[in-house]
């Protein structure tokens, strides 16, 4: 079994969330667990009937660079 120590200055700030760890080639990244979708349509049940029943207003599309 192997352990990594991970430095102060890159560790998560809540200590309950899970990590991933994935090798590509020879390096290890490890990130926060991707959450399942499983649980979201519980929660857009919550929203009322009239949620955004006038839509969302006008939106003004801003000009952008080019690249």
């Amino acid at each position: 079994m192997q352990a990594v120590r991970i430095p102060a200055e890159f560790a998560y700030e809540h200590l309950d969330i899970e990590l991933e760890i994935e090798r590509v080639g020879d390096e290890l990244r490890i990130r926060p667990a991707r959450r399942p979708l499983a649980g979201v349509l519980t929660k857009f049940a919550r929203f009322g009937s009239d949620f955004m029943a006038d839509g969302r207003g006008d939106q003004v599309q801003e000009d952008r660079e080019a690249l």
